[in-house]
């Protein structure tokens, strides 16, 4: 069962894709925002290439658990994504995912230039790999 992983922001949308059994998450692109329509058709292409099952998108949940403007923000998005790739979408909490991808690129050394460039495509990493951790221990107790 083949994921694909999205970061959704105002600016850039993270990629990220399953391997094919659903074990780990691969960062594979960023999509830079151009209007909706290339948004929908770019990540339709993504979900036809790798031949995905599901969607998970990252939902940012404010740290006291409410949702705000962004959520709203990625719910219209997640409407009309789903309308135009018909498969099952997952909205997943991505609390501190983007701080989280920054701090890894920090350690690493990386420059302030190049981590804009992977930061989101990373952030997608992290929610998709949470996600199917998440359902891995789900497996484990059924």
């Amino acid at each position: 069962m083949r994921i694909l992983g999205l970061d959704y922001g105002d600016k850039r949308i993270g990629v990220a894709v399953s391997d094919e059994l659903g074990y780990t998450a691969q960062g594979h692109s960023t999509i830079v925002r151009k209007n909706r329509r290339h948004d929908l058709v770019r990540i339709a292409e993504l979900a036809a290439n790798y031949s995905v099952d599901a969607i998970v998108i990252g939902y940012p949940v404010r740290l006291d658990g409410t949702e705000g403007i962004q959520c709203e923000k990625v719910d219209r998005f997640i409407g009309h994504l789903e309308a135009y790739v018909q498969k099952p979408i997952v909205k997943w909490d991505e609390t501190l995912t983007t701080k989280t991808a920054e701090d890894i690129l920090i350690a690493a050394n990386m420059r302030r230039e190049k981590r804009k460039n992977v930061i989101d495509k990373l952030a997608a990493t992290l929610i998709l790999q949470d996600y199917l951790d998440h359902a891995k221990d789900m497996k484990k107790r059924s």
